[in-house]
């Protein structure tokens, strides 16, 4: 029997190196981050501004490509992957959440959770969009379009957009920054709890130290390189 201790990570980065512009206007974000992530587990990234979370993060979800080192993530090998491989590598394996909802105008909550599964080829795209607005409470909104919407359903129609296509990966850039503290705290709630019953692993970049506290492990950048990786007690 494996030991989940043991079980291949989800994330793997080896010397992961990022470096932006050329020649003397080359500036190196990334400086050699060595991180591994086992499926399942929620992870806090810190680190003050300018110390590679957002980045990182990028390079983590394909969305930008790492200058060295070794990346695998979710059984792919992202550093041997040109942009549009990464994009359908990202296909079904990878959720962004982010603060600015990017949610479309002109589509419905339905519409804006069914699309993108859609355009992935999922079968029944609708009638699981709506399953997953209804699980993160938004069932009696789903004809409604985001200019309808508050702040705090407009995340949770990104979070149900995120998590609808199951990937094991699932990526949040400080979800509730745009967010007062009660419907922070509540978005949250939906976020934990649908990651825990999809099974996915969970990275949420955070300047929340109570949010980052509720995760398995925190993990603290600081000048492009790993300073701290401490699991919770």
């Amino acid at each position: 029997m494996t030991s989940p201790d043991i079980a291949k990570p989800v994330i793997a980065a080896r010397d992961l190196r990022l470096t932006l512009g050329d020649g003397a206007a080359a500036v190196e974000i990334l400086r050699g981050i060595e991180l591994e992530v086992p499926q399942g587990e929620t992870l806090a990234l810190l680190g003050p501004s300018g110390s590679g979370k957002s980045s990182l993060m990028a390079v983590l979800t394909g969305l930008e490509r790492a200058t060295s080192g070794s990346l695998m993530v979710a059984g792919e090998d992202f550093t041997a992957l040109d942009e549009d491989s990464l994009a359908m590598a990202r296909r079904g394996r990878i959720g962004i959440v982010l603060q600015a909802f990017h949610l479309l105008p002109t589509m419905t909550a339905l519409e804006n959770v069914a699309t993108p599964l859609e355009l992935a080829g999922v079968k029944g795209a609708s009638e699981r969009a709506a399953e997953e607005l209804e699980a993160v409470g938004l069932g009696h909104r789903l004809t409604h379009y985001p200019a309808q919407l508050s702040g705090g359903e407009q995340q949770r129609v990104a979070i149900a957009r995120a998590i609808a296509p199951r990937p094991p990966l699932i990526f949040a850039d400080e979800p509730t920054g745009n967010l007062d503290t009660s419907t922070g705290e509540s978005v949250v709630e939906v976020l934990f709890r649908r990651r825990e019953e999809t099974g996915a692993t969970l990275v949420i970049i955070t300047h929340d130290k109570t949010l980052a506290d509720r995760c398995d492990r925190v993990v603290t950048l600081a000048d492009g390189l790993v300073a701290t990786d401490t699991k919770a007690a």
